[in-house]
């Protein structure tokens, strides 16, 4: 067990973080009046949240890794391995590392998990399975599923994968399967689930060797993937991205270095999403064209940042930011400052189509007790505003979130924060302890003044078929969205139809998310006064409806679940699950 140190050294870190966040916000607003707010949802969840991923009947899954040591929760059952060893998470003792949290409720149920999922990857399935893959030692061949059913638990397959995947990525393609690219010294890419023959196949990928910075911190560890709206892969790595053609295993363009000198990936670790694609323009709602793919790419730290911390120096991460249009032949990278510095932030797609950044520290890097000034405050991006006029700095948590920290939209529109473990263990008694709290960020459009006026879904017509909550929707489909408000819409370009796609985050990358705003016709006004009532029971509420399109091809939206969103003068309505199939 750790030895205790004084509460003088976080007290003092804590201060440092406050008042460098109050020099960044001089000249915009005071502190206690910044947008958005937090608010604690569970103080302890029996585990730091490591990895996470929300399902489609609403629950978040969590884990850390199998080899922390005893957790703060304990298993129903304490399976073993089938050759009759203990479970590396020592079934002996019941801990789990795994649990399933019910945002709504505020409950928690342990899970079991048998091999150490440390630093792997995931993603949500077309039919709405967790499939996670990878890890350390016994589970780095591991792909284990997760059904979204009640009382259902982690079910392993110990040889899913053909190398070992530690610190790889995984995106869910055009024909519903996942690629997972990379690993620690692993320069090649494979697929799952293993359906065929072929599917145990594994494809080299020199370009990831390529971008190592050393042997030892190699600084391209989970790279970046975001499927491209052509049908090929964007994959970043350290400084730089590549297009590939995933069946073909071909380059098919290389994008010139981001500018600066700063590594992007782990250890180095900054963030990236893909920018909401905007399904609107000639051709594009019947697929003969695609829409323009931005990727934006911020934060990370020096190369040498991580050797540097180990002897006890910590660098400055950087502001920098990085957009690159990705379908265009030769683009340029037009770069961007955030106000704060950030290494090990989450970046978060909102329903709005802007960007959160949240999490992080201001200097380190990623790594056991590697990082010093914890980012408190989160960013919003907003990318089609002016430049200058893009970040704005948002109310802070009082909870340091940093090495192993995590962020997920939820479909009610907020943002679950969670982990932060920058100990070789479970460790209660050092400068930054282990957290084992989820809390709430409650983006700027759940002010006061624009809450009580949120749109309330009521129904998508045509539908095709519906299982519970869920809406199923044919691709290049026509549908109206029907929806309740509290006021009159003076304009239709006021009102947009958003496609969320859930993500599997953890190390500070959201794997698979995807933002798409719906190719809608104008706005219709219902006739008269509704004579019922909206979830918060206001009577006398508006009706409208929205005609338009469902995306055109599977590389715009791949298959599986989305959370769909009415967004009117900038603020969304509660999410519906929507699931596109072929």
């Amino acid at each position: 067990m750790a030895a205790k140190t004084s509460i003088f050294p976080l007290m003092a870190i804590l201060l440092i973080s406050y008042c460098s966040t109050i020099t960044v916000l001089a000249g915009t607003r005071p502190y206690n009046q910044l947008a958005g707010y937090w608010r604690l949802l569970k103080r302890n969840i029996g585990i730091s949240a490591m990895h996470m991923a929300v399902l489609p009947n609403e629950r978040v899954i969590v884990f850390d890794r199998t080899s922390f040591g005893p957790s703060n929760i304990t298993k129903k059952n304490c399976p073993t391995i089938k050759d009759g060893s203990e479970a590396e998470s020592d079934s002996s003792s019941c801990y789990a590392h795994s649990v399933e949290f019910d945002p709504s409720k505020r409950t928690v149920r342990p899970l079991s998990i048998l091999t150490d999922t440390w630093c792997s990857s995931g993603a949500l399935s077309h039919d709405g399975v967790l499939i996670q893959s990878g890890g350390y030692e016994r589970g780095e061949r591991v792909v284990r599923y997760f059904n979204p059913c009640t009382d259902c638990d982690w079910v392993e397959d110990p040889n899913g994968l053909v190398s070992p995947r530690w610190y790889a990525s995984n995106q869910v393609l055009n024909d519903g399967k996942i690629i997972v690219v990379g690993g620690r010294y692993q320069f090649s890419y494979e697929f799952i689930p293993k359906i065929s023959g072929s599917d145990r196949q594994q494809y080299g990928l020199p370009f990831l060797k390529e971008t190592r910075y050393l042997d030892t911190v190699p600084n391209n560890l989970y790279p970046f993937l975001h499927l491209s709206p052509d049908g090929n892969l964007f994959i970043f790595a350290n400084d730089r991205g590549i297009l590939l053609d995933y069946v073909n295993n071909k380059v098919v363009r290389r994008f010139a270095a981001m500018p600066g000198g700063f590594s992007r990936n782990y250890p180095s670790t900054g963030s990236s999403a893909l920018l909401a694609l905007k399904l609107f323009g000639t051709g594009i709602s019947n697929g003969s064209t695609f829409p323009d793919a931005n990727v934006l790419v911020c934060g990370g730290t020096l190369p040498e940042s991580n050797m540097k911390a180990v002897a006890g120096e910590y660098l400055p991460a950087t502001r920098s930011c990085g957009r690159l249009t990705i379908t265009k032949v030769n683009p340029k990278w037009e770069m961007e400052e955030m106000p704060i510095r950030r290494v090990m932030g989450d970046m978060i797609l909102l329903p709005t189509g802007d960007v959160l950044i949240i999490n992080g520290a201001g200097r380190g890097t990623a790594g056991w007790d590697s990082a010093r000034e914890p980012v408190l405050n989160p960013v919003i991006y907003r990318p089609g505003n002016e430049p200058e006029t893009r970040f704005e700095v948002l109310a802070p948590s009082t909870i340091p979130r940093l090495y192993h920290s995590t962020a997920h939209l939820l479909s009610d529109g907020r943002v679950l924060v969670g982990g932060s473990n920058p100990n070789r263990n479970y460790n209660f008694s050092t400068l930054f302890p282990t957290e084992l709290s989820l809390e709430a960020f409650y983006p700027p459009y759940f002010s006061a003044n624009k809450v009580k006026s949120r749109p309330f879904i009521t129904s998508i017509k045509p539908v095709m078929k519906s299982s519970g909550t869920t809406v199923f929707l044919n691709y290049k489909q026509r549908m109206s969205v029907h929806f309740r408000l509290k006021y009159t819409v003076k304009g239709s370009e006021l009102v947009y139809v958003t496609m969320a796609a859930p993500s599997f985050t953890t190390h500070s990358f959201a794997m698979n998310q995807r933002l798409l705003v719906l190719d809608m016709g104008e706005l219709v006004v219902g006739k008269g006064k509704s004579s019922s009532s909206d979830s918060s029971g206001s009577s006398n509420i508006n009706n409208y409806m929205i005609e338009g399109y469902v995306p055109a091809t599977s590389a715009v939206a791949p298959p599986g679940y989305y959370m769909l969103f009415v967004v009117v003068d900038g603020v969304p309505s509660r999410g519906m699950w929507v699931r596109m199939v072929k």
